[in-house]
């Protein structure tokens, strides 16, 4: 019986401590400094090549086509509207 209870005792400690980590984990991803890395590590990947350092033209120039196409409308749009 007291070695069923030490046993006890043992995964209960185990639980303790990996719930701890996984709580610490939690906080850290959700920590707003966390979030905030990991998002602007996803915005470069997505215009600079990770690998090599260089610019990803081709998303680059879909980006300023799309800024570009935008405000082009608003000015077609104001104009009408005038």
């Amino acid at each position: 019986m007291s070695n069923e209870l030490s046993d006890l005792e043992r995964e209960i400690e185990e639980t303790r401590e990996r719930l701890a980590g996984t709580i610490d984990q939690l906080l850290y991803r959700s920590h707003p400094k966390t979030i905030v890395g990991r998002e602007v590590a996803a915005i470069k990947a997505y215009f600079v090549d990770a690998s090599t350092g260089e610019p990803r033209t081709d998303n680059i120039l879909k980006v300023a086509g799309g800024v570009l196409g935008t405000v082009a409308l608003l000015v077609v749009v104001r104009r009408v509207a005038r």
